[in-house]
């Protein structure tokens, strides 16, 4: 990695800690420039996940995401991709009566179930754990 290159970000974007709304609007006009181009080469990349982590950061301290039930995060899943309980019963292997227990809050989802779902979700095993 060129350290030349590298400072020259630093010395362009200046990153600090985002503790107010100008700040945060600055560093998200910084991250999309970035996310603009065809292709970061490592110096970009870095400066990009730096960015990316100052946002992070203040956008949980100031917008916390609420806490959702494993049964509410797997509604949110099959909504957001226009699934039917059927369709992910055959595609995760799990019995649709299950999904429609847990979905309707007679049944929590087994820890075999949770395997499946964060598998075929693609996401954390924690998203359908209770207490995770």
């Amino acid at each position: 990695m060129s350290t030349t290159t590298y400072e020259s970000l630093l010395l362009n974007y200046l990153p600090r800690p985002i503790r107010s709304k100008a700040a945060y609007a600055r560093a998200l006009s910084q991250v999309e420039k970035l996310m603009a181009r065809p292709h970061l080469d490592r110096p970009q990349s870095e400066m990009l996940e730096l960015l990316a982590t100052l946002v992070e950061q203040y956008e949980s301290r100031e917008h916390p995401a609420p806490q959702s039930t494993p049964a509410e995060m797997l509604g949110h899943f099959l909504e957001a991709r226009h699934m039917t309980q059927a369709e992910l019963s055959r595609a995760a292997g799990i019995p649709r009566s299950v999904l429609a227990n847990v979905l309707a809050g007679r049944r929590a989802i087994s820890k075999a179930s949770a395997v499946k779902l964060s598998k075929y979700f693609g996401v954390s095993l924690s998203l359908f754990v209770d207490g995770a």
